[in-house]
């Protein structure tokens, strides 16, 4: 049973990706795009969404920095005024830095938690009284399954997915009977600017493109939780639901 209204056709959707201009926020662009969806595209780096627009025609580029309330404001008036009611928004933007409690940096933690988390409030508070009123609408956040529970070298970017992954909750339990959608996208590894600063393995990686297709296909199914790739997600999944004692020498042993 379908958790959202499965979105099935996207011809003459009007949507918006915001952290567009590269990994998975812009594959997912191109797909919508491909798709026939109406797309708008923001982020900081102006030169990639102009990129976009170049190779994706009666596409919208809005540079934007999420910290910056108004012009999230001014770019969702644009995107109204160029087509009318936004049918689906998913915010993508974010900010990694490995980081630990034995060399903490609280300016890291901050920016941390201002990209991956007040970013999204900022939208929330351009995007949701719109949809209300017209009665329908989807909201897409992009977490992680570094959110599930603590992992090594997280200590910043964990606890802002964990954050998104309550609020998606939050937000899906006021907002389902009013018509709307919420969805909480939860990648594994996928091949990024932000994982290729990584030094380890990185088990099930995938592409930006197969991120893509994974996340269409769950908001054409309706989820709510879109976790992919599946082979990697569901052990993490699993691991969750351990005792504390039994998780925690689990992580460790895994590490040695």
């Amino acid at each position: 049973m379908a958790m959202n209204p499965p979105i099935k056709e996207w011809q003459g959707r009007t949507v918006w990706v915001v952290g567009a201009s590269s990994g998975i926020g812009q594959a997912s662009a191109h797909l919508l795009h491909t798709l026939g969806a109406r797309v708008a595209v923001s982020a900081r780096k102006a030169e990639a969404l102009t990129q976009f627009t170049k190779t994706h025609p009666n596409s919208l580029a809005l540079p934007l920095d999420v910290d910056d309330a108004a012009a999230l404001r001014k770019a969702a008036d644009a995107i109204a005024q160029q087509w009318g009611a936004l049918d689906l928004v998913m915010y993508c933007a974010g900010y990694y830095q490995a980081n630990t409690a034995r060399a903490f940096d609280l300016a890291d933690m901050l920016r941390h938690q201002q990209v991956n988390y007040v970013g999204v409030l900022h939208v929330l508070d351009v995007v949701l009284a719109p949809m209300l009123a017209a009665g329908h609408g989807h909201v897409s956040l992009v977490g992680s399954v570094a959110g599930y529970r603590g992992l090594p070298k997280s200590l910043a970017y964990g606890p802002t997915k964990a954050a998104l992954s309550n609020l998606a909750d939050c937000l899906y339990l006021d907002l389902r009977d009013a018509g709307l959608g919420v969805s909480l996208i939860s990648p594994g590894f996928v091949q990024t600017p932000l994982t290729a600063q990584n030094t380890f393995h990185m088990p099930a990686l995938i592409s930006p493109e197969q991120a893509a297709r994974a996340i269409v296909k769950g908001w054409e199914q309706g989820l709510f939780e879109i976790h992919f790739p599946k082979r990697f997600t569901w052990w993490l999944r699993l691991l969750r639901l351990l005792p504390d004692k039994l998780y925690f020498a689990v992580i460790r042993r895994a590490l040695k």
